[in-house]
């Protein structure tokens, strides 16, 4: 009887008659539907941001699990090819050692513009000078620069220069100029920068 009751009020009941002062006197019905509504959508929100900050908080574990996989395998690549590395430094260091003791110390000197001369004299050259220049510092080594200046015939000046990479020690080439001293094809001056190194191994 209660349920055709409050179908019967439903049906006689008009939007219009709605009075939002007195909410108290409203049909039992419908303070049910709209308390039902009202609920629906407090309830469907608190949902929404519930699972929207969930999702947040997945993405950064998800992130963060990439990352770390990442490094997993970044390290044990590492840990598998250890012996690898190792064998590797010490090639490393015994290709160092090699290198370094190209380098002329600054008693070799001397020798090394004896070696430069003779280079010369073999492959036909008139060496008008060879002077020493100011040493260049730089983070692991001093750079020693050797102004040569030398005439010759094409020929003996390329073997001249070829022979130059023979020599037991690092010496580099620079600032190469070529020029015609007379009418001699032949008889050609060269002025070249020669770069020598030493270690500086511990020097401040």
């Amino acid at each position: 009887m209660a349920f055709e009751d409050t179908m019967r009020s439903l049906r006689e009941f008009n939007l219009g008659d709605l009075d939002f002062e007195n909410v108290g006197s409203w049909p039992a019905a419908i303070k049910g539907i709209i308390f039902t509504v009202l609920l629906g959508g407090v309830l469907a929100a608190g949902y929404y941001y519930h699972i929207e900050e969930l999702q947040l908080q997945l993405a950064k574990v998800e992130a963060t699990e990439v990352k770390l996989r990442q490094e997993f395998e970044k390290k044990a690549f590492q840990a598998a090819n250890l012996d690898a590395y190792r064998q590797q430094m010490v090639e490393m260091e015994e290709s160092f050692g090699a290198l370094v003791s190209q380098l002329p110390s600054e008693t070799e000197v001397p020798g090394l513009l004896e070696d430069i001369t003779n280079k010369g004299l073999l492959n036909g050259l008139n060496i008008a000078s060879i002077d020493l220049k100011g040493e260049s510092a730089k983070e692991f080594y001093v750079e020693l620069p050797i102004a040569i200046s030398a005439s010759g015939s094409y020929h003996d000046l390329g073997a001249f220069i070829s022979g130059m990479a023979g020599l037991p020690r690092i010496v580099t080439l620079h600032d190469f100029n070529i020029s015609l001293k007379g009418s001699n094809a032949n008889d050609l001056k060269m002025s070249i920068i020669a770069k020598t190194y030493r270690y500086k191994d511990g020097e401040a």
